[in-house]
């Protein structure tokens, strides 16, 4: 499945580590944000205002006690679906 497809409510994985690049407000730049592999669920989907083909998506992870962390805003790029994570 085409990550560009999902909508709110769907589950996704991390393609790789993502990393805290200073843009996330209360936050360390560098930080973990979230592990290769985690588990997450859109909470919300959008497009740059400057460039309407780039798909922005909020993204909930799990830690590793399975709670769901702060939406983290991620492009197409850092998401892959189950089909692929498996």
């Amino acid at each position: 499945m085409n990550v560009e497809d999902l909508d709110l409510g769907d589950v996704v994985y991390a393609a790789h580590t993502i990393i805290n690049d200073g843009t996330m407000p209360e936050g360390e730049e560098g930080e973990v944000l979230a592990v290769e592999g985690a588990r997450g669920v859109i909470v919300m989907k959008g497009h740059v205002e400057e460039d309407l083909s780039l798909t922005v998506f909020l993204v909930r992870f799990e830690d590793a006690d399975l709670n769901l962390g702060r939406p983290i805003g991620c492009w197409t790029e850092d998401l892959v679906t189950a089909d692929v994570a498996a």
